[in-house]
């Protein structure tokens, strides 16, 4: 009994490594699997500014406490990480202490890479140093004082990050186990969709329940069913993740780039592990509110504007175009509790993401120019109140507030 307890904790750890018979193969190219979980983390979104030059960093962070860059992480010994260790990164990523003990900001999403293993890092590090050496000077903290004193980071870790790798569940399948290690460690989905505190930590105890990210709203993805996952199935999941499209919505806005740089070059054991793990997340979020009456003066204004503007592609009755405009009816990311990415694609327009298997994007036209504030915010009241959703409504001054935030 004892063998057979510690044979399935060990298949169980192969299954959230991710370790297939082929992978487990000690000829298997330890810099291919790197480059892979590269992929997983989306290093890309952070530290790939220029494709010309990969991973050399450059991309601007905009925090509520100002601004950070990514570093240059190829093995340029000046201005990247070639004078570092293994150790040294392996620190980085489970503490958030990187060469020299310097400590990094939360921005690096150190607390959700502490779940990642020793050998996945490892592997990581060997594809990093394989990487072609780019000298590229980065001053990655631009925030103001007295936020750039990096000592200030010991009590925020001690606030708000729990050290420690990911430790399967016995309790749970493989495949959960698998798609808890990629949500909570590597894909680092919480870092977006999960609430934060007045220091700019986690809420753990709203984990994945969305927040507002850069000008958008991180949805919430537990399996609450009014305005989370729990109508999309474990299909529509990998639908969107693969290709950026499926019944109830287009990848845009952060979202878009993480499609397409990251998550449609997932495995497809990845994706439907990620998928299982969503789907069995405990539900967050509040209770379904009372629709807006239909005689409301808002509703009223808003139904007309729908007719006139986005009936053509979105249908009369919200039911949208497969694959081409999300339908409007009876939708979870309609029902969110924050409109900030309704109120976002009706003010600046978007252009879906264009992906492998799809790579002609559709795209939503900016209204900023044909509709005053208030009349946005009716049509997005309407939506938001009709065909079987029930949402806040909004005003023309949440639109205002949106169209100061683009400003910036």
């Amino acid at each position: 009994m004892k063998k057979r307890t510690l044979f399935a904790l060990a298949a169980i750890s192969l299954a959230v490594l991710g370790v297939s018979e082929a992978w487990a193969q000690p000829e298997y190219d330890q810099i291919e699997r790197g480059r892979y979980i590269a992929t997983l983390g989306d290093c890309t979104a952070c530290h790939t500014v220029d494709p010309k030059k990969p991973f050399a960093g450059g991309v601007g962070l905009n925090t509520p406490f100002g601004k950070l860059v990514g570093a240059n992480i190829t093995p340029d010994r000046e201005t990247g990480i070639g004078n570092w260790s293994f150790d040294d990164f392996q620190r980085a990523m489970s503490e958030g202490i990187g060469h020299g003990g310097k400590r990094l900001y939360g921005a690096m999403p150190f607390t959700a890479y502490t779940k990642v293993s020793r050998q996945d890092n490892a592997d990581l590090w060997a594809y990093l140093q394989s990487l072609q050496p780019i000298h590229q000077e980065i001053e990655s903290n631009q925030l103001p004082f007295p936020f750039n004193v990096r000592t200030s980071l010991i009590v925020w870790n001690w606030m708000n990050f729990d050290k420690g790798e990911f430790k399967p569940d016995m309790s749970k399948s493989a495949e959960w186990n698998r798609g808890a290690y990629l949500v909570e460690g590597l894909g680092h989905c919480g870092t977006c969709h999960t609430p934060k505190n007045i220091l700019g930590g986690d809420k753990n105890s709203a984990f994945l329940s969305g927040a507002v990210v850069e000008g958008w709203w991180a949805p919430n993805l537990t399996s609450d069913e009014h305005a989370g996952l729990g109508k999309w199935t474990q299909e529509d999941i990998v639908s969107y993740l693969r290709t950026g499209v499926n019944r109830y919505d287009i990848a845009s806005g952060p979202m878009a780039d993480a499609v397409k740089n990251s998550t449609q070059y997932w495995r497809d054991e990845d994706l439907k592990a990620v998928a299982t793990y969503l789907k069995a997340t405990p539900k967050q979020g509040d209770d379904k509110p009372r629709a807006l009456a239909a005689d409301d003066s808002r509703m009223k204004t808003g139904a007309t504007i729908y007719e006139a503007k986005c009936s053509a592609c979105h249908a009369p009755q919200g039911q949208g175009g497969k694959n081409i405009f999300p339908q409007l009816a009876n939708n979870p990311l309609v029902n969110a509790p924050n409109a900030t990415s309704l109120i976002h694609v009706v003010v600046a327009g978007s252009r879906g993401v264009d992906t492998d298997t799809r790579p002609t994007a559709p795209a939503m036209p900016s209204f900023a120019g044909t509709l005053s504030n208030e009349e946005m915010a009716d049509v997005i009241t309407y939506v938001r109140n009709s065909w079987g959703n029930a949402a806040s409504p909004v005003s023309a001054g949440d639109v205002e507030d949106l169209k100061e935030e683009l400003r910036k």
